[in-house]
C-alpha cells in the first residue's frame, strides 16, 4: 500500500492545479494490469536517490531559508537556471503564494521541482521508465533521515487527464490572475506548448527577457473591470521591482527556460501516453491469443494499428509539427540557454538537438532533444521501431505530406545526419 502524508501534492500542474485529498482505498485509473501504476515500486531518479539515502551513500543538507531545496536539485543535477516563477494561486499551499511571493519551478529532463517561500513541502515529480510520471513530497523540516512519499491518488484527481492524453502528467498552464493569485472569473485558462500562441502564454507567470513586438500575458495581474496593457509585462529584465528577489535562488524566470519547460513537458506526457497505449495494446492481443490457443507470433492488424497510431502522436510532436512561427528573436536574461545547450549530444559536424533558433522558432533543428533521454529509451520495442521507421520515412522524404511540410529538406538532412551519429538504434531504419 502507498503510504500517503498529510500533504495533498499535485505537483508541477503547472499550475499546480487543486485537488482534495481522497480515501487511501482509491485506486489510480491506470492500476489494472499492465499499467499496475500504484503498485509497481517506482525506478526513477528520486527513487535512485532515495536508495542512497537510505544506504548512506548520499546526504541531503538544510538551509535554514529554503530548507533541502539547494541540496535536491545539486543531487539531481537541476540546473538553478532552469527557475520558473508562477504566481497562480493553483496550489495547496496557495496561502504562501501571491504576486509577491511566487513559487518557484526548476526542472532538468528528468524531474521537475517545485517550491514555496515557508512552505511545508517541496513538490516533486519525476519522469519514470514504467510509469511515466510519479509524484512525491519531501518534507521541509530538518531530520536525520529525509525521505520522499509517493503521492498516487491525490495527484491522479488531477494530474491523470492532463493536455487531453489522459495519463499521469503535467501542463503548463497560463491563468489570468489577480494580485492574489486567484484565476479571474471569466477568464480563460491555457495549456501551453511549442503549438501555442505567443499572445496566450505566461499568465500568472513572471517572465524575463525580450521578444520584440510579440505580446504575452506575463508579469501582469489582472481583474473582472479593466485590462491591463501588455507593454506593462513586455520585454522584462528585472524583477526587483515586483517581489524580493533576494528570497530565490536566481533572480530570473527566464523566458527560455519557460519555452523549454512548455515543450518537455508534453513531450513526456506523449511519451507517456504511447507507452501506455502500445502496452495495453499487447496485453490484449496476449490475452486474446491466449484464450484462442493462438501461437503466431505477429501482432494482429489491429494491435499494429494502435501501435502505429501511438507512434504517429509521438512523431507530430517529435518533430514540432504545428509549432508557432516567432516573429521577433527571443533573447533569456541568464545562463540556461548556454546550461542547456552544452548538455547536447552532438555529431562530427558540432551540431546537436540542444541548438537554439530563437527567431523563427525554438531549436535550431525541429526534432526533440527527448529523443536522446531515458523517458524515449525506455518505450517499449515495437513503438520504438514504429517510431524510427516513420522518422526514416520523414526524413528521407519519402514522407512529404501536410503535417510535415515545415521541415525544409535541408532540416531533414541535418536531422537524420545528426541521429545517425548520436542515437546508434536509429542507424539500423536508415536505408
Amino acid at each position: 500500500m502507498v503510504h500517503l502524508s498529510k500533504y495533498m501534492i499535485p505537483i508541477l500542474g503547472i499550475a499546480f492545479l487543486l485537488s482534495y485529498l481522497v480515501p487511501i482505498h482509491a485506486r489510480s485509473p491506470f492500476d489494472a494490469a499492465p499499467i499496475n501504476y500504484s503498485t509497481t515500486e517506482p525506478t526513477g531518479k528520486i527513487a535512485q536517490l532515495q536508495q542512497l539515502l537510505d544506504q548512506g551513500q548520499a546526504s541531503l543538507e538544510y538551509d535554514e531559508e529554503h530548507g533541502y531545496l539547494p541540496s535536491v536539485l545539486k543531487q539531481l543535477n537541476v540546473p538553478i537556471s532552469s527557475q520558473g516563477l508562477v504566481f497562480s494561486k493553483t496550489s495547496f499551499q496557495r496561502r504562501r503564494i501571491t504576486a509577491k511571493t511566487p513559487r518557484a519551478v526548476y526542472f532538468n529532463e528528468n524531474v521537475y521541482i517545485g517550491w514555496v517561500q515557508q512552505g511545508d513541502v517541496l513538490e516533486i515529480s519525476v519522469v519514470d521508465p514504467k510509469l511515466g510520471t510519479v509524484f512525491y513530497s519531501l518534507d521541509q523540516k530538518k531530520t536525520e533521515k529525509p525521505q520522499f512519499t509517493r503521492q498516487v491518488e491525490s495527484c491522479m484527481l488531477c494530474h491523470s487527464s492532463t493536455a487531453g492524453y489522459r495519463v499521469p502528467g503535467h501542463v503548463v498552464q497560463s491563468v489570468q490572475v489577480n494580485e492574489q493569485g486567484y484565476p479571474v472569473t471569466g477568464t480563460t485558462r491555457y495549456r501551453i506548448d511549442h503549438t501555442s500562441p505567443f499572445k496566450q502564454r505566461w499568465g500568472g507567470w513572471y517572465v524575463t527577457g525580450t521578444h520584440g513586438d510579440q505580446r504575452h500575458l506575463g508579469n501582469l495581474t489582472f481583474d473582472s473591470y479593466r485590462k491591463p496593457n501588455l507593454d506593462d509585462g513586455a520585454n522584462l529584465l528585472d524583477l526587483s521591482e515586483r517581489i524580493d528577489t533576494t528570497k530565490y535562488l536566481s533572480s530570473h524566470s527566464d523566458i527560455v527556460a519557460l519555452m523549454v519547460l512548455e515543450h518537455q513537458t508534453t513531450m513526456h506526457n506523449v511519451f507517456t501516453s504511447a507507452s501506455f497505449q502500445t502496452r495495453k495494446a499487447i496485453y490484449e492481443e496476449e490475452q486474446l491469443k491466449e484464450e484462442t490457443a493462438s501461437n503466431d507470433p505477429a501482432r494482429l492488424p489491429l494491435t499494429q494499428l494502435r501501435i502505429n497510431n501511438a507512434a504517429e502522436e509521438v512523431i507530430k510532436y517529435l518533430l514540432f509539427c504545428e509549432e508557432i512561427e516567432l516573429e521577433a528573436e527571443i533573447k533569456g536574461t541568464n545562463s540556461f540557454a548556454k546550461d542547456f545547450t552544452t548538455k547536447g549530444l552532438k555529431d562530427s559536424k558540432n551540431r546537436s538537438l540542444r541548438e537554439f533558433d530563437l527567431t523563427t522558432r525554438m531549436f535550431k533543428y525541429p526534432c526533440s532533444y527527448l529523443i536522446h533521454s531515458e523517458s524515449f529509451d525506455s518505450q517499449p520495442v515495437d513503438l520504438k521501431k514504429r517510431i524510427y521507421f516513420r522518422l526514416n520515412e520523414i526524413l528521407s522524404n519519402k514522407d512529404s505530406t501536410q503535417p510535415f511540410q515545415h521541415l525544409s529538406p535541408d532540416a531533414r538532412k541535418a536531422i537524420r545526419e545528426i541521429l545517425s551519429e548520436t542515437k546508434p538504434e536509429y542507424k539500423k531504419y536508415l536505408d
